[in-house]
Parts: structure tokens; sequence; C-alpha cells
């Protein structure tokens, strides 16, 4: 039904099937909704739908355009959703106004999207009739207000009470993190790592986190050859330091090379056809995702779970999730998002009381499920990468300004998940940064509590030592003054200079996006690429 309604001073027109006053603004319920607005918007909300999909307030005549190459898209942003090149975002979106405030639509409920056109935000469910909130004021007043109801809406929905008690101390604050990846990459072995150990000495981590380059392979997750005394025995040997063992793991994805897809390609996700969905590319193959309702499938990765916990790690940093939540044909017809969470629901049972850590996941189905939360791309040694931001307009690629960009526009999920901006860097020793740059993710960090580094003890000067101690014992009090600026301990900071968008291409770019996109989009490209990548980290990793 058509309707017209007041927030505040002013009027709205809608179409929904209900409406009722909530605090803070309207709950609406409908499977399609439409909200006239009284204003015409100069910026909207684009909310990505997980991890590392770009998220940020864009100039309405300029959302983001299609990324490349396509062989990428599905672990990078929905592919529902991929060429849509209006203004638009998963769950939620919202549009500034010419006095400041806000006006938001976000829905209660999975399966659903928000667009904006011309002066109209249309919200949908892809599946049922859902329930939305609509709010205008000011920008972190009505955000606030969101988080609040969805908190609300989880416990009404009994998912958080799936998430037991926080891994005996975690409660409060998040964990001090070192972690093997953004120094080694998956140029790991046992030798190197208990060296390590043993150089970080009295540094104050509690967690060692042990990531990508251990397994066998994507779905064989077992102990490989660099760690010949196995992953229990490793855990041993963090623990003997007082620190709690953490591991990586990507339990979602199974590539061509693996047991799995081998002996039991019914436990994978297909499409219409029958043919198996693709969830991108990585490691030089094709990932497909698990079907997270297929029996078999969901003991596997019951089984799983408790293998690592047993094993000894408390720490479990899961990551490229999204692909639980690929559009596809699944064993019991469950939609994608609650196929997603169903599966997740299985992995937090059988984590019990280890802290969980989702990355590469999707929003609001992880929420009440996990103790933390990736809210952006990975960082890297480098502010931007022109090839990948510009050229590419992939702006889920890894890089100091798509981290802080993206997870500045999510800080507003605080309330809900300990919120993990990625690791810091205080190394100088291979590394491109500016100390400015350096500065805004130390920052970052103490905004959100959750504090990690993969800088190795050994490259450290021993003032860069000093600086790490203290930013690990520190425990500032930070608040938000403004979209971009906070204050830490009365300390002014303004995270502006990381918002800028790439300007425009000009023709001769143009041509350069096609033809690197074609390319990019090529599996003999990026099997060539990788190989080269893995013979350059060899090398440059040799004297850690």
């Amino acid at each position: 039904m058509n309707m017209s309604f007041q927030i505040g001073d002013m009027t709205f027109s809608l179409s929904a099937d209900k409406i009722r006053p909530v605090t803070g603004g309207m709950a609406i319920s409908g499977v399609n909704v439409t909200l006239q607005l009284p204003l015409q918007p100069k910026q909207y909300f684009y909310h990505g739908w997980q991890s590392w999909s770009p998220t940020g307030w864009i100039e309405v005549d300029r959302p983001f355009a299609p990324m490349h190459p396509a062989i990428m898209r599905p672990g990078q942003v929905d592919p529902l959703y991929a060429l849509n090149e209006k203004p638009n975002g998963s769950w939620l979106g919202a549009v500034e106004v010419p006095d400041g405030d806000v006006i938001l639509l976000g829905a209660l409920g999975l399966e659903s999207h928000v667009e904006l056109d011309g002066q109209i935000l249309h919200g949908w469910y892809e599946q049922g009739n859902g329930e939305w909130f609509i709010a205008n004021g000011p920008e972190q007043i009505v955000f606030a207000q969101y988080a609040t109801l969805l908190s609300e809406h989880l416990n009404e929905k009994d998912v958080s009470t799936a998430a037991p008690q926080l891994a005996q101390g975690f409660r409060s604050a998040p964990p001090r993190v070192w972690c093997s990846w953004y120094s080694l990459y998956t140029a790991i072995t046992e030798e190197r790592l208990l060296r390590i150990l043993n150089d970080l000495s009295d540094l104050p981590f509690d967690v060692f986190q042990i990531d990508d380059g251990w397994q066998k392979g994507i779905g064989d997750w077992e102990a490989n050859e660099k760690f010949p005394s196995g992953m229990e025995d490793l855990a041993a040997r963090i623990h003997a330091t007082h620190r709690t063992p953490g591991l990586w793991l990507a339990p979602l994805l199974i590539v061509p090379s693996s047991g799995i897809y081998r002996q039991h390609l019914d436990w994978l996700l297909h499409n219409e056809k029958g043919e198996l969905v693709r969830a991108g590319f990585n490691w030089g193959e094709t990932l497909y995702a698990l079907d997270t309702t297929h029996p078999a499938a969901l003991e596997w990765l019951a089984a799983l779970m408790k293998k690592v916990r047993a094993w000894g790690y408390d720490y479990l940093k899961l990551d490229f999730l999204y692909a639980g939540a690929l559009p596809g044909v699944r064993h019991n017809g469950m939609s994608r998002e609650t196929a997603y969470q169903h599966g997740l629901k299985v992995i937090r049972e059988s984590l019990g009381k280890a802290y969980f850590l989702t990355c590469g996941a999707p929003i609001l189905p992880s929420l009440g499920l996990c103790d933390g939360m990736r809210l952006g791309p990975d960082v890297a040694a480098y502010w931007d990468n022109n090839r990948d931001s510009r050229l590419l307009n992939n702006l889920a690629a890894p890089g100091v300004q798509n981290a802080l960009r993206t997870t500045l526009h999510r800080l507003w999920l605080r309330p809900l998940v300990h919120a993990d901006p990625d690791v810091q860097y205080f190394c100088t020793r291979q590394n491109n940064l500016s100390s400015e740059q350096m500065l805004l993710l130390q920052e970052l960090a103490e905004i959100t509590g959750f504090k990690a580094t993969s800088d190795l003890p050994a490259w450290l000067t021993s003032a860069e030592r000093a600086s790490l101690v203290d930013f690990l014992n520190a425990k500032p009090f930070a608040k938000q003054i403004g979209r971009y600026t906070f204050e830490i301990d009365g300390r002014r900071v303004d995270f502006s200079s990381a918002m800028l968008l790439p300007q425009p291409l000009n023709m001769l770019e143009k041509i350069q996006r096609s033809l690197l996109g074609w390319l990019a989009n090529m599996p003999w490209v990026l099997r060539a690429f990788d190989r080269f990548s893995r013979w350059n980290l060899a090398h440059s990793v040799r004297e850690s």
C-alpha cells in the first residue's frame, strides 16, 4: 500500500505492506518497498556484500562501476549485482541530503538489497517477505539505531545464542595477534615459525596465528611437508610461551586438486544447469564452493573444526567464507545467505569456546555467530596499486587505502562484533608505506581495539620494537567526532586522505583497462602470475 509519513521535519512517500513506529524511525515490511525521497540526495552509502567488498559514500552521479577481471568478481563482490551501475548495496542503503543528515533504509533480514533510482530508494528481498528500518537524522545516530535493531532481531531469531561465551581472556576486548601472513605469506615453515616464536620473546601478544601455507591444499587440511612435526606439536610449542595458538583455514572453498573434489563432487554447489558454481580463482586454481546444506558436507565441516580444536588451536581465522553464500542450487533448496548462516552455525557449535574470526564473510549473515570479523580488504606494504584500483576498478584489492576506506565505513558494526581492521606495520624493511600511512593504520586499530601485526621481530629496529610494545600495551580512549575524524586520548585524527576515489579514466586508460581486464581473465595468465609471485616470495624471505 502507498502512504505518507513524517520523520522529524521530513515527509516521505512510501510503498510497503505495513508500517509501525520504533525508536528512532519506522519499521516497515514488504518484499518490495520504495521510499520517495523529499530531496535530491548528494551522496549514496554503498554497502558491500562481504568483508572485502567496497563500502563507502559515493557521489550519486558517479557510482562504483563494475570491477575487473570478471573471473575474480565472485570472490570480491556479490555476483548477483556485480554489473549493476546504479548506486546500490547489500542489505542497506543511505543517502545524504543537503542539510547533512542521512536517510537510511536498512533490512533486518537476509537476501536483501537496496538501490537508489533518482529520488527513490528501492529495497527488496530475494526470498520471502522481510522487515526494514527507515530513519532520518545525524549519521552516527541513525546507524547506531540500525545496529541496535539488528542486535534485537538477531536475539529474536535465536542466532546469537549459537555463539558460546567468548574464549577465555577475550571477553572484554579483542586479542593482540601476531600473524604470519604479511611478512611470509605462504612461505612459512615449521622451523621458521619456531624461530619467530622465540624472537617474539616478551612482546605482549595474546595470539600467535599461523596463516596460509601450512596445509597440503585447499580442502586437504593436514600439515604439509614443511611441518614435519605436525600441527598439534606446533600448537603445544605456542602454548608453552603462554600464548594462544591460532590457525587459518578456508573451509568453504574446494579446489580441483583436493581429495573432496575428486571424491565428493556432490558436496559442491551447483547451478541450475548442474554445473559447478565458480567461487573465483586463487592458488593457481579455479575455486569452488562447499554446499553448506549437504548433510555429508556438514559432517565433514564439523569434524574438521573439532579436529583443529583437538590439535590445540583456540583462535580460528576462517577465510573466503563468501563461498558458502554464492548463488546456486543447494541440496535442500535453502536460500543462499540462509544456507551460509546454517553452515556457520555448524562451525560455531563445533568450535566451542574458541575465538572465531571471520574473513571474506558476508556481513549480516555472520553477525551473532562469530567473535570478530574482518571489515575491509587486505592491507599491504603499500598505499595503493594503480593497476588494481584505477585501471581495473578493483577497490577490493589489497592496499592500505582500500582497507582504511571500507573499514572506516563499517565501524557502525562495532556494537555487534569485534571489528578487525587487519594488521598494522611498524617495521620499515620491505615496506613502501610512509610513516604517516603506517600511523593511520595504527590509529584505526586503536579505535577498534583489534591489534595485530605480521612484522618479523628480527627485522625491527630497537625504536620500532619499542613503538610496537607501546602500541600493544596502550588502551587509549577514542571517540568519533565526524564522519572521518576521531579523538584518540584528546588527539585529533583525520582519515579523509584515505577516502578519495580514483578519478575517471581517459580514453587511453580505458583501452588499457579493456586489455588488462581481458588478460587477467585468462586462467593461464593468473597461473603464470601465481608461479612468479611464489618464486619472488621464496627469494624475498630467505633471510627471515
